[in-house]
């Protein structure tokens, strides 16, 4: 006990420490190592700190002497947990002739650590010490290349070595030379020295065919086992599973299906990794049946295998099939719980998606940073900020990596949140920058009725390297059309062809479309719908029609309207619009007409739907809803509201109500619309000044429009409404969109 606390006051960590040199560099024992109490302490070591005294103490009672034990302490250092690389290599210095199994040890630990010039150095100094390298030195030695510039610098001198040495043909040796050039993208290199092989046992054909694998060569994978197989090679079970991996890559389920019947065949089934390869490969392919049924035949189950069929049904739209075997599984890993999530925001049950990312917190699972891409797609889509807010704090505190996903998802978010300061200030704040990054940011300052800024980064992304695509394009239009800059917008669409080779399609044209029409250009705007060359789809002529509203055009709005009915859109939009036209054109009968044909043909308007966050928690309201828990607390609010509206000069336009009711009805059904509902629960749910933040399914109608200009005044509130075509932001009476939409 007084050597251990007096070997704290000592640094034997120095190479010319004269205790440790002194003990170390004595004769070795001729006689076997006898048991010490210090051998046991070692054994249950688990920090330097405590290596240390107990190196100390094999000094002072000999035992550092004996080549046994001078391994066991080079080991320790050597552990990846809780070793220490430099003091390896101070402990292998001191002794008179270490052996090639220390310095393999010593290499290996390098490897280990993925730190493979370490591991060279330290094989170069061996060389130094005058030992040759044995069958165990280059597989441990070549464990670490992952890198093409290290295979180029070292490996192929190190291939070299071992032929000098003799121990290229070694199997252990051919198959680390075969895998460090797979590994390192030189895949002809491993190729080659395949192919010169005289002798290929199935380890070699499974390197190779990995290999391929590594390097996304799936079909050279699939090629390969044919061969093994014209070679009479028997497949094994790691053989299988490499080529069901290349299958699922492909997404080739013929190919599968013939493996699968290989393996049916074979004397492999059932093991565990093998079924699982299988369930992954038919869920890759998108054929969950088949899944379903080697899941079911399996004897036993994994994790693993839960989770693929989990994260197949999600991804195939069967999200409750999928929810129904996540809440079976007796173990959920964070893989799990990932595609549980991303299966309901690929659904749009955001609301639920949340609620799982809760559950998945109480279940005490980290997330990781795709985890947090998927959750924040949710917020975005609900209009979520503060828990959007909360997951960016989150992150922060458990040092998740904010990586160009993440960073380009928080910019979506707080982009659809309204939020465009907090959008711009992760956008700066981001070091790496890809494509998807400068267009989100563009098309969410498009949408938030910052067209000139969106414009002005459009340029600054032009400038970089950074090339633009055509759905960057659509986001710079979109700001064109939403700032007014009509010229800007005609050199945009031109610039897509000429500076960027980038054809456009039907959506550009509609962007261009909105942008003339927006603006009164309706002549150039049908002229340039005539030269389109491709057929208009329903946006384009929508774009059209809602602009000859605004404009008051009949003849162009009649015939636009044509065209949309036409098509036989499954909603009533055309033909509101297009009844709304005549109507204020004194044209009564053909207004008659169109909402006669939207009784006659029983189209149906999608019921609106509203969502408004409050600490945390999403609330939607439907027009008319009273399920509500605070219910009456809404409707009296909504009284106030109407009556306040009536004193400040509101008058209800009801001119968008096609069904048979009178006019005091008519405004009691608009005054009960969703995002009016919204308004009051917001009204009554948060503090005097606060930001209310409202996100609709629909097309916000003419009356609830006007009548939020006059609520933002009423109630010095900012209100923020999101509908199905762009953000409203509604200060002191006045609209961002500029009561055009």
């Amino acid at each position: 006990r007084r050597s251990v606390e007096f070997s704290i006051n000592v640094d034997f960590s120095q190479p010319n420490c004269p205790a440790t040199s002194t003990a170390i560099n004595s004769l070795p024992c001729p006689s076997p190592p006898p048991p010490a109490p210090s051998l046991s302490l070692l054994r249950a070591c688990t920090t330097m700190k405590e290596f240390k005294r107990i190196h100390f103490l094999m000094i002072r009672t000999g035992l550092a002497r004996f080549a046994v034990h001078q391994r066991r302490l080079l080991s320790f250092c050597c552990a990846s947990g809780c070793g220490d690389l430099a003091y390896a290599r101070l402990l292998l210095d001191v002794i008179p002739t270490p052996d090639p199994f220390l310095w393999n040890c010593l290499i290996r630990a390098h490897s280990d650590h993925r730190a493979p010039r370490a591991a060279v150095a330290a094989y170069v100094a061996m060389l130094a010490s005058g030992l040759a390298p044995n069958a165990h030195t280059f597989p441990f030695l070549l464990k670490g290349f992952t890198r093409d510039d290290d295979v180029v610098q070292c490996g192929y001198e190190l291939h070299a070595h071992a032929v000098k040495f003799g121990l290229a043909a070694n199997s252990h040796v051919r198959n680390a030379l075969l895998r460090m050039y797979a590994v390192g993208g030189k895949v002809d290199s491993a190729r080659e020295l395949f192919d010169s092989c005289s002798e290929r046992d199935v380890v070699l054909w499974n390197a190779m065919i990995s290999g391929y694998n590594r390097n996304t060569l799936f079909e050279e994978s699939c090629r390969l086992f044919v061969s093994m197989a014209r070679e009479s090679i028997r497949p094994n079970g790691i053989t299988y599973i490499s080529v069901l991996s290349a299958c699922a890559k492909m997404r080739n389920l013929d190919c599968g299906k013939q493996i699968h019947q290989c393996v049916l065949t074979s004397s492999h089934l059932p093991e565990l990794r093998l079924q699982n390869a299988l369930i992954e490969m038919y869920q890759q392919c998108s054929d969950m049946e088949a899944a379903w049924r080697v899941f079911v035949e399996m004897p036993t189950r994994d994790v693993i295998s839960w989770t693929a069929l989990v994260v197949g049904f999600a991804k195939s739209g069967e999200v409750d099939r999928a929810r129904e075997l996540f809440d079976q599984m007796p173990e959920r890993d964070l893989v799990s719980w990932t595609a549980m999530i991303n299966g309901y925001v690929a659904a749009n049950k955001f609301k639920v998606a949340l609620e799982v990312f809760r559950a998945m917190q109480v279940a005490m699972v980290r997330p990781d940073a795709f985890t947090m891409v998927t959750v924040l797609t949710a917020c975005a889509q609900l209009g979520a900020l503060e828990v959007g807010e909360w997951i960016r704090t989150y992150m922060d505190r458990n040092q998740i990596k904010m990586d160009i996903a993440v960073g380009n998802a928080l910019i979506d978010m707080y982009s659809k949140c309204g939020c465009v300061k907090n959008a711009v200030e992760v956008f700066d704040r981001m070091t790496c920058k890809d494509r998807f990054t400068w267009t989100t940011i563009i098309s969410g300052l498009a949408l938030n009725g910052h067209g000139e800024d969106a414009i002005y980064l459009f340029y600054k992304m032009v400038e970089t390297d950074v090339r633009p695509d055509g759905v960057t394009y659509i986001g710079a239009l979109t700001a064109c059309a939403h700032a007014g800059l009509v010229d800007k917008g005609r050199q945009l669409f031109s610039s897509m062809i000429t500076r960027h080779g980038i054809m456009p399609n039907v959506t550009h044209y509609g962007c261009l479309v909105d942008l003339l029409s927006r603006f009164g250009q309706l002549e150039e705007a049908l002229e340039t719908i005539n030269n389109m060359p491709m057929k208009p789809n329903s946006a384009v002529w929508g774009a059209l029609l809602a602009a000859c509203r605004v404009h008051g055009n009949l003849e162009i709005a009649e015939l636009a309207g044509k065209h949309l009915l036409r098509m036989d859109l499954p909603d009533s939009a055309a033909y509101l619009l297009l009844s709304n036209i005549y109507a204020k054109s004194n044209k009564f009968d053909e207004a008659h007409e169109m909402r006669e044909a939207i009784r006659a043909k029983g189209i149906r308007k999608e019921p609106g739907c509203s969502s408004v966050e409050m600490n945390g928690e999403i609330h939607e309201f439907v027009a008319g809803d009273r399920s509500h828990p605070r219910s009456s607390e809404i409707y009296s609010k909504l009284e106030e509201m109407s009556k306040e509206l009536n004193a400040a000069g509101y008058v209800a336009d009801t001119s968008e109500i096609f069904v048979s009711m009178v006019e005091k009805e008519k405004a009691n059904a608009i005054n009960e619309h969703s995002e009016r509902l919204a308004i009051a629960f917001g009204l009554i749910s948060s503090e005097p000044g606060a930001t209310i933040r409202v996100v609709k399914n629909l097309r916000i109608c003419v009356d609830c429009h006007n009548a939020m200009k006059f609520l933002s005044e009423i109630y010095k509130r900012e209100i923020v409404v999101r509908d199905r075509k762009r953000f409203h932001r509604f200060i002191n009476g006045l609209c961002s969109c500029n009561d055009y939409w």
